[in-house]
């Protein structure tokens, strides 16, 4: 399951998306293959196409490790295999996206299970930060960082409230570049 969560979190979607329209997403826009550069430089259908895609990446391997009954460190360790192939797929010499929307799956897969009270929040938060500022990636900082907590105030298990610190930390490690151009206030706004 660690081998496969791994492999499908490589499939680079919004790379593909891109090859498939000619463009290389890698160096248009931002230069990120992740569905926010691919909107950008494709359009909003192939950005909703490479956030649906990278979102079942994390949900997929999450929800057949729950339904296969392992337990939840097996399972935590299958959706940080998902997100880090994300991350680093092996596909694009480990260069790949930021994990924001991989990791939304897995908290969806989770939430199934749990409970989608944390998942509601976080996605709450998002919205109302991306609609506020109009700037994805400060959305996906403050999301990314409030996961570990609405995990732990909703009583999630120990092995998931870790899963989600992880995550949570490689989501803003990735976004190291976003964090200095925010500082500047020179990060680009989005059309929602």
């Amino acid at each position: 399951m660690v081998l496969f969560a791994y492999l499908l979190g490589s499939v680079p979607t919004g790379f593909v998306l891109g090859w498939l329209s000619g463009v290389d997403v890698r160096s248009a826009g931002s230069g990120n293959i992740g569905a926010t550069n691919v909107a950008r430089v494709l359009g909003k259908r192939q950005g909703l196409a490479t956030l649906a895609a990278d979102v079942a990446k994390g949900f997929i391997p999450v929800f057949l490790s729950l339904q296969l009954d392992l337990s939840l460190g097996a399972t935590s360790v299958v959706a940080l295999a998902a997100f880090v192939g994300h991350l680093f797929p092996v596909f694009l010499r480990f260069r790949g996206g930021k994990g924001v929307a991989t990791a939304l799956g897995v908290l969806l897969g989770v939430g199934l299970f749990y409970g989608l009270a944390p998942v509601v929040t976080v996605l709450f938060v998002f919205f109302f930060v991306a609609m506020v500022s109009r700037v994805v990636s400060l959305a996906s900082l403050a999301t990314a960082c409030l996961a570990p907590a609405a995990f732990w105030f909703f009583s999630y298990p120990a092995p998931l409230v870790g899963l989600s610190l992880l995550m949570a930390l490689g989501i803003v490690l990735r976004h190291r570049e976003n964090i200095r151009r925010l500082a500047l206030g020179v990060e680009p706004k989005f059309e929602l």
